[in-house]
């Protein structure tokens, strides 16, 4: 069981990296003015410290005991984790394949993974939605808007 408490500071931590991250990224980029006017960092640099501290806020306010929602409980029980789980994993097994594999094979994987695995669809609709949704990523951006997407190491090592 997850207390809400946990997942506001859990939250306030994570985006709070985030902030942080930016404000040291905006920081390589220059912030102030130039010659050109506003430096390219100065607007993600404002934006991160807007970040950092709504962090911090939420950060003060799940620490210190207040009679608020905070104090509920349980915030998300097994069964809901488990269909979080169940959206977030492949999601993020997807993005960590597109360097490997290929935008086409991740998506195919991906939208693979989320109907058959679950049981929404039945495997043979399965594959068509995926081999579907990979042919449709081909034709729009190489053919059509002459995009090309990351095609992965898979790619390179069989020559395409």
């Amino acid at each position: 069981m997850i207390s809400r408490r946990a997942l506001e500071l859990a939250t306030a931590v994570l985006t709070g990296g985030f902030g942080v991250a930016v404000v040291v990224q905006s920081l390589d980029n220059g912030i102030g003015w130039s010659s050109a006017g506003v430096d390219a960092g100065t607007f993600p640099f404002l934006t991160g410290i807007i970040i950092v501290l709504g962090s911090l806020y939420n950060l003060a306010r799940g620490v210190l005991p207040v009679a608020t929602l905070a104090n509920v409980p349980i915030a998300i029980t097994p069964i809901e984790l488990r269909r979080l789980a169940g959206l977030f994993v492949p999601a993020a097994i997807f993005v960590a394949a597109i360097p490997l594999a290929g935008m086409y094979v991740a998506s195919a994987l991906y939208v693979f993974a989320v109907l058959a695995i679950p049981r929404h669809q039945s495997l043979p609709r399965a594959l068509a939605m995926a081999g579907a949704t990979a042919l449709a990523l081909y034709v729009v951006f190489e053919r059509m808007f002459q995009v090309s997407l990351p095609h992965g190491a898979l790619a390179a090592a069989l020559g395409f």
